[in-house]
């Protein structure tokens, strides 16, 4: 795939950086050109450097908006015309201070990259996990490959989006629509004030699969 990153932090790295392994020709971007250099010298392969509006329009299959917060609709809404038709995959949080939801009566951080780049097919993906999961070489757990949410209404985004979990290591699970991202990015704010905040086992507080409807009758026995 061509995959354009909006972004050079820890994310953009992260994620990128198994694309490239993959095999994938990937343009970094960034308002910063020594960051995008360093960056892309950084991930080797076929990954180049450019600007904003030059990463975009490279992503002709895919374009990822690693960005905080606020600042990724504000990037779509100046790119709106080079995102026109592609596939935009959202990676952000917006988890704020107390480990509030910053968008919590209004709409999803995925929902505004929507509605500042109406053309494109936005996807919510790649959020419930801190940067140093991703750059493990595969996130696997006990012998089970870490499952990623995948959210948004279509098809073909999703296809290749869920191509691109697949190449970190990971698998893919269907999150629904991406009226369901805000879901994604509340459970963000959950895990993240009780993993850091309580430092507590958020992975505990679900049952396993067999028991989510409650325990059968053999089971209580």
């Amino acid at each position: 795939m061509r995959i354009g990153v909006l972004g050079t932090g820890s994310m953009a790295d992260a994620l990128a950086t198994h694309w490239v392994r993959a095999g994938h020709e990937v343009t970094v971007g960034g308002r910063d050109a020594h960051k995008a250099e360093r960056l892309a010298a950084r991930l080797g392969g076929d990954a180049r450097p450019a600007g904003l509006r030059a990463a975009a329009e490279s992503g002709q299959d895919v374009v990822l908006a690693a960005l905080p917060f606020g600042v990724g609709a504000e990037v779509a809404r100046e790119l709106h015309e080079a995102l026109e038709g592609k596939v935009l995959l959202d990676c952000s949080n917006p988890v704020g201070p107390g480990f509030c939801l910053l968008t919590a009566g209004g709409p999803s951080a995925a929902r505004r990259l929507a509605e500042a780049a109406p053309g494109a097919h936005v996807v919510k993906a790649f959020n419930l996990c801190h940067e140093n999961v991703w750059r493990m070489r595969p996130p696997v757990f006990d012998g089970r490959p870490l499952a990623v949410p995948v959210c948004g209404d279509d098809e073909t985004a999703l296809a290749r989006v869920r191509e691109l979990v697949r190449d970190t290591g990971c698998a893919p699970v269907s999150g629904g629509g991406l009226e369901r991202a805000g879901l994604l990015e509340a459970t963000a704010a959950l895990f993240i004030a009780l993993w850091v905040g309580e430092g507590a086992d958020a992975q505990a507080i679900a049952p396993p699969l067999a028991y989510a409807a409650g325990p059968s009758r053999h089971q209580e026995v």
